[in-house]
């Protein structure tokens, strides 16, 4: 059977279709590739401007300067670490409330769904946050970098979406032949559901490496605050120093003036390379998760 032939109009929309896509494309990768551009290059020679796709003076001195730094790496460290603690706990949580509510005989299910959905549409301010924090002791601990983020409504409405439209005579056979509950959800519902496991991770795998927001309010020890966090109060302190015409010091300068002129290294640039190495880790890990995610999110949010 012959593949049927595009029309001058089929043609004529496939062209501007890809074109757009292409556009957008190119607008959303270029910032990426200009900030890549200015890591690269030689800070005091990108003072002068010019600089668009590639370096004009290739330099690796500002990476060699950006892992010398142990605050830096201590706080890509802290990140890294929050991310997998968190992603895995979260996903490993929120699979098994959704499993739970996904029961149609679980007792009280309907008022479950409800107190969880109505706390969900309220929130009690950044103040009686930090009260209760501190009530907790959480407060400039490891631990406020975890716990709070473990769970999300979305997140549990999504995958129980998914767990409600897996045939239920494949959980049925299995506790016939003497299977429980959590063997029915370890060696069945999970495995059958990849790909909105794969979503959620992603969902909460990059909300956590960019959350800049705890670590600025809930930290003041410099040793646990994450990459987002040194990262937001570098591009602070640059703001201020635009503004006043200060050139005073800054969180990521610890080598004298004249050795950073000998080095070609600014702290704009160092701005810019610090930038790249925070982002190229979750461009590392999404296109392994890509090809779930389109499912993932269709399935268990469409469903129904």
């Amino acid at each position: 059977m012959g593949t049927r032939r595009m029309s001058a109009a089929d043609k004529i929309y496939s062209t501007l279709n890809y074109t757009v896509l292409l556009l957008f494309c190119l607008t959303a990768l270029y910032p990426f590739i200009y900030f890549l551009a200015l890591s690269f290059n030689d800070g005091y020679d990108a003072m002068k401007g010019g600089i668009y796709l590639y370096p004009r003076v290739f330099t690796l001195e500002n990476y060699a300067k950006a892992f010398n730094n142990p605050q830096v790496l201590n706080a890509f460290w802290i990140s890294v670490s929050r991310t997998l603690i968190v992603t895995l706990c979260s996903v490993m949580l929120t699979s098994l409330l959704a499993y739970g509510l996904s029961r149609k005989g679980l007792p009280g299910r309907k008022y479950i769904v409800f107190f969880f959905f109505f706390t969900t549409l309220f929130s009690g301010g950044l103040i009686p946050t930090f009260i209760l924090y501190r009530q907790i002791h959480i407060i400039d601990t490891y631990w406020v970098l975890v716990l709070p983020v473990l769970y999300d409504f979305f997140n549990a409405i999504v995958m129980k979406t998914f767990f409600d439209g897996i045939p239920p005579s494949l959980s049925e056979s299995a506790r016939i032949d003497g299977a429980s509950e959590l063997q029915v959800f370890a060696r069945i519902i999970l495995p059958l559901s990849m790909p909105v496991l794969a979503t959620i991770a992603l969902f909460v795998g990059v909300g956590v490496w960019n959350d800049w927001f705890t670590g600025q309010f809930f930290i003041s020890k410099e040793n646990l605050q994450p990459a987002a966090t040194f990262l937001n109060k570098m591009i602070s302190e640059a703001s201020f120093q635009t503004m006043t015409g200060s050139s005073g010091g800054s969180s990521i300068q610890n080598m004298s003036q004249s050795q950073m002129e000998l080095r070609g290294v600014t702290p704009e640039a160092l701005r810019m390379t610090f930038v790249i190495i925070i982002t190229t880790p979750i461009l590392c890990v999404y296109p392994f998760l890509q090809r779930f995610f389109v499912k993932g999110v269709l399935v268990g949010s469409l469903k129904e």
